[in-house]
């Protein structure tokens, strides 16, 4: 008997298993909680990959796993959190019981694109669209900003249901946006190859220290920011 080949899909599948309790945490409001377990899985899902590239047994059963898995820790559960968020908030878009259930458009727009990354030959080195993971980390954040956050400002913002409507329709867009965005993956140990990348992660460990939790949903929005201006620059 090959372990070796079952060590990835094992892994996918604590991932999973991360997803699942980040969603029952969610359900008790426990966002905190809930954004570790889904920190946790996202570790998961970054080595299941990795580990299948080690040992050489890469499989189409694996890559429908580990779609599978991110379904629930990087679709699921971001779109709890933004139903909750939606419930928990000011009224603009009136009372009807059906408006918080706009959140999980989220979870729609990372079906899409997990199936459609399943099949895309275009993404082996680099990414088009905001991959799921980065995406949930951003709305698994916003709760957090509000408890932890001391500005007003941002409260009256990330409760208000226009604009989480707005974060809601843009975050399912950008999934699935036709923008080329760079890989954080560092093949060669030097600056010049991977000056993007090391000057990304040098502002965004900066902002973090300086901001916290706020500091996430600015890091996401940085990282496509970035990426467009790149892709600008390579145009030219």
């Amino acid at each position: 008997m090959n372990i070796k080949k079952h060590i990835p899909n094992l892994i996918t599948l604590i991932n999973l298993f991360c997803g699942c309790i980040a969603v029952v945490y969610i359900s008790e409001a426990n966002y905190l909680m809930a954004f570790y377990m889904v920190c946790l899985g996202i570790f998961f899902d970054f080595f299941d990959g990795f580990f299948a590239r080690l040992f050489k047994v890469s499989s189409p059963l694996g890559l429908q796993l580990d779609s599978l898995a991110d379904m629930v820790t990087s679709g699921v559960a971001p779109g709890y959190v933004m139903y909750s968020l939606f419930a928990n908030s000011a009224h603009e878009l009136g009372t009807h019981p059906f408006i918080p259930f706009l959140g999980f458009i989220v979870t729609l727009g990372s079906c899409y694109r997990l199936a459609n990354f399943n099949i895309d030959t275009r993404q082996t080195d680099s990414f088009i669209g905001l991959p799921t993971p980065a995406n949930s980390l951003f709305i698994l954040s916003l709760p957090l900003v509000i408890e932890y956050s001391d500005s007003l400002m941002m409260l009256e913002i990330l409760t208000n249901q226009w604009i989480l409507l707005v974060i809601t329709l843009l975050s399912a867009y950008i999934l699935n946006a036709e923008i080329p965005l760079f890989s954080l993956k560092i093949k060669k140990f030097n600056f010049k190859d991977n000056a993007l990348q090391m000057s990304f992660l040098l502002i965004s460990f900066v902002i973090l220290l300086l901001l916290q939790y706020m500091a996430i949903p600015l890091i996401i929005a940085f990282y496509v920011l970035l990426s467009v201006v790149n892709n600008l620059f390579l145009k030219k």
